[in-house]
């Protein structure tokens, strides 16, 4: 399974910016999607999360500013960032867990579920 991160780039503070993160790859079904950054020297935090039924969790500093929401038949996710400050600024990457197909044949159908990381994408937020 293969993750593909776009969307960040340079903004004004009080901008804003919309990443896609899409999934490709031997995909039988997705379960919860989450953005996660790093900023320079900093350790990686959890950004926002949802689930398969669409329940999302976000963390405290971007609570009321960003908005998840996931594309089940193109197994994309999405985060619209809103309201952006320079303390946003950092790589954001796309994580998922997904039962990956191992083998199909015509009397069986194999799959492991994994974790998987998407690269980064480089938000920026001048003030």
């Amino acid at each position: 399974v293969q993750l593909q991160a776009s969307g960040g780039g340079l903004v004004q503070a009080g901008g804003s910016l919309r990443l896609s993160c899409a999934a490709s790859g031997r995909i039988l079904n997705i379960f919860t999607m989450a953005w996660y950054r790093q900023a320079p020297g900093k350790e990686r935090e959890l950004v926002a999360s949802i689930t398969r039924s669409g329940a999302s969790n976000y963390s405290d500093p971007v609570k009321g500013r960003f908005t998840i929401s996931r594309d089940d038949a193109q197994n994309t996710m999405f985060l619209q960032m809103n309201s952006l400050k320079p303390e946003d600024t950092a790589v954001y990457y796309c994580n998922v867990d997904v039962s990956e197909i191992d083998s199909v044949d015509d009397v069986s159908l194999r799959y492991t579920n994994r974790h998987y990381w998407g690269n980064g994408t480089q938000v920026t937020v001048s003030s």
